[in-house]
Order: structure tokens, then sequence, then C-alpha cells
């Protein structure tokens, strides 16, 4: 069967009362052929999401409306493996010891983008065999700070790398590392290797996009749009990562794919509070 999110807004609802729903969903859900797999809920957006292995989305929604009446705002089709490495989980969450819930995967992540400048002029002056090698260079650099600072890589993209985090402040410092692991790297090799960086945040369902598809779509564009050593970042991360000190707003950008100019701001990754 397909595998379906669904998107609650039930703002004023506590953890417990998330947890009892998804109980009741469980009771009901062998009347329908429903399997719920697994929930997220965004105490301070007041938001939910559950992960529903479902033969459709009416289906799927019968058994909300069946169990407590909280009925999904809206349900789109994800592919597990999408899931898992955005989320990092497709099974309940193990309980936490006082059973508050305060624990609670929110869901919401900041997505990253890396991309190696000049990757193509660099592969046709040195060939594919060296630039291969710097292209690992790269892979490990990353997916080292990727390590120490909780992030997921989503997936490879040929010259960069896609990760997922489930704090803005981690995705900033890992970021901030990156390029300083670089700059490292550089100042003993003859063959620089320079990056630029894209960040941006949201929440799993938007606007019945695909998984985090504006957000995937708004970190791409702003590491594109990123110059050599920079990272650009999304006004949402601005927001979120807090200290004015560490950004500088620079002009608005229009991308494909967004009706309306997009926010740009760069992470000063330079300043001693970077990377904290």
């Amino acid at each position: 069967m397909p595998i379906f999110m669904d998107r609650h807004d039930m703002k004023g609802v506590t953890a417990a009362e998330i947890a009892e729903a998804h109980r009741k969903d469980l009771e009901v859900q062998d009347r329908y052929g429903v399997r719920f797999l697994t929930y997220w809920f965004d105490d301070k957006r007041g938001t939910t999401f559950c992960l529903i292995d479902a033969p459709d989305k009416d289906t799927a929604q019968c058994v909300h409306r069946e169990a407590h009446g909280h009925v999904a705002g809206e349900v789109v089709e994800v592919a597990l493996s999408a899931v898992e490495a955005f989320l990092g989980r497709i099974q309940d969450p193990e309980p936490s010891e006082d059973h508050s819930g305060a624990q609670m995967d929110c869901g919401h992540r900041a997505i990253m983008f890396t991309d190696i400048v000049g990757s193509t002029k660099m592969t046709e002056r040195l060939g594919d065999r060296r630039a291969t090698e710097l292209v690992r260079a790269h892979d490990s650099i990353v997916r080292r700070c990727l390590s120490r600072s909780g992030g997921h890589e989503v997936k490879h993209t040929g010259d960069g790398i896609m990760a997922s985090f489930a704090s803005t402040s981690e995705a900033l410092d890992c970021a901030a590392s990156i390029q300083q692991e670089f700059r490292r790297f550089n100042l003993g090799n003859p063959e620089p290797l320079h990056i630029r960086i894209g960040l941006d945040c949201g929440e799993p369902i938007e606007d019945s996009h695909d998984l985090f598809g504006s957000t995937v779509q708004r970190a791409a564009r702003l590491c594109a749009a990123a110059a050599t050593d920079q990272i650009l970042v999304s006004e949402d991360i601005c927001l979120e990562g807090g200290g004015p000190d560490i950004f500088k707003q620079t002009r608005h950008r229009r991308f494909k794919g967004f009706s309306n100019p997009v926010a740009a701001f760069e992470y000063i990754w330079t300043n001693p509070n970077a990377g904290r």
C-alpha cells in the first residue's frame, strides 16, 4: 500500500492529548486496513504530522474521523526512504521516562545544501580521476562535520551534499564548521577546494508539495546563488538563528518556482560567534 503523511492544525493541544489521539487511531485502524506508523508533534507551531500506511487518503481520514474527529488539513503521498532520510525514523518514538512528551520530535527541519564551486571547470582542468579525488575530499569533510553536528545526509548531488538537521542552530554550526574546515584544507593543498552553502528550514508538508518541498527548493536555490565560500540562509533561518551580528541581509532574489522575491541573508561564518 502507499504511504501517506498528513498535517493537522492542533493549536492549544498538549503532547499528552496528541499521544491519546494516536492511541485511538491505533485502536480503530484495523477496521479500515490502515496502519499508523508514527507521528510528530510541534508544540511551538501547533501542528501534528502522522505517517500512515493506507489504501488511499480518504481511508486514512476515515480512521481519524471515527477515532477522535481530528481530520487532517493536508495529506500527501511520501516515500519511506525520504521520510527516514529527513526525519530519522518511521516508527513510534521511545516513550520518555516521565511520559510528559517533552522530548517529542516536532518534525521541523533545517535543510542544507553544499556545492563545490567551479566543479565542471575543475574536472576539465584536472581530469576525471583527480577531480573525483577532490570530490571525495569534499564528501569526507562535510560528512565529518555532519557527524559532529547531528546532521543527517539525505543525498549526494554529484558535486555537493544535501543534509537535514533537527535543530537550526546545529545546522548553522555545521555550515560554519564546514567552511572553516575547507579553509584549513586549502592552506596545505596546491589545488584548493571552495564551496558554497544554502540553508532553509520548514515543516514536512507545505502547500501539498513533496516532503519538505519548498524548503528543499529554497535551500537549493540559496546555495546556487551563494558566492564562493559564502553561506546564504533564508529569513526563517535568520529569525530562528538569532544573533543579528552573524547575519547580513543581501538583496532579495528571484528564484525559479517562487512567485515572490526571496529574502536572503549571508551567515558570517568568520565571526567568532559562528560555529559556536
